[in-house]
């Protein structure tokens, strides 16, 4: 079997980014065989795109909570990549038509006061938390291209940079040492109707996850990256000139609209 190529894959990324193609999983003969395979067309398309969104300034996890693992159908949490053109600030008006199909996630978003590189036994949730600068609620643009779930194959959504299209960040808040980053109460709006609710679930576990993953692709997050850190309730769709708000207890308000 010929050795894996990187590059071929990420190219085909790329030109169905350009060409706005339905989402496919990538074809047998150039995709990923291994999560490693994966993260590697990442980084190679990564190189395609910095030219174009800008440096990395952030990473995202995917399928971090038990509700975004159930919709995907998978058992375990992916790493992606936010690129500095891509993250705006509320409140945003981001417009559709820049996206093929895009959907949003309602986060808690992290920014980090100082770096996490390599340790001995690998981050912890007590040693990222002491990283963390300041906290926010945010939204994640998530570039879906109509793609169909339950038959998305994980190593390629891991090598399509977890099909992160941006985010949205709301105001940002110190870290108070006493609050418990866990269990955090959030809740959406839709042109000021109730849109859905849902809790943090375990985001300081999650953050250790991606330090770890950073840290052993020889890429470990620096001060001032933005973290999100998994989805409090299931994608939403949003239609044109509709306005979401989304809160979380004790952190502020995030909006975006639709344009």
């Amino acid at each position: 079997m010929p050795a894996f190529d990187a590059s071929k894959a990420a190219a085909f990324l790329a030109a169905a980014h350009r060409d706005r193609d339905a989402y496919r999983n990538l074809p047998v003969e150039i995709g990923p065989r291994t999560v490693a395979d994966a993260y590697a067309v990442q980084e190679a398309l990564r190189t395609l795109w910095e030219p174009i969104h800008g440096k990395v300034a952030g990473l995202k996890i995917a399928t971090t909570t038990k509700v975004m693992q159930q919709l995907m159908g998978i058992d375990h949490p992916c790493g992606g990549m936010i690129f500095e053109k891509r993250i705006h600030a509320s409140p945003a008006v981001i417009r559709l038509d820049r996206f093929m199909h895009m959907v949003v996630e309602c986060e808690l978003a992290v920014r980090l006061g100082t770096g996490l590189p390599p340790i001995a036994g690998g981050h912890t949730r007590a040693s990222v938390r002491k990283a963390i600068g300041a906290v926010m609620p945010a939204f994640e643009l998530i570039e879906d291209r109509n793609a169909v779930y339950r038959e998305t194959s994980v190593l390629s959504l891991i090598a399509d940079n977890a099909w992160n299209g941006g985010i949205v960040l709301g105001p940002e808040t110190a870290l108070p040492p006493a609050l418990d980053l866990d269990g955090m109460a959030g809740a959406l709006r839709a042109d000021g109707a109730a849109r859905g609710a849902g809790r943090t679930d375990d985001p300081l576990g999650a953050l250790a996850w991606v330090a770890n993953l950073a840290a052993e692709r020889g890429r470990p997050m620096t001060a001032g990256m933005v973290v999100i850190t998994g989805s409090v309730m299931p994608t939403l769709p949003i239609a044109s000139g509709e306005r979401f708000s989304f809160t979380l207890a004790g952190l502020g308000m995030v909006e975006m609209t639709a344009g």
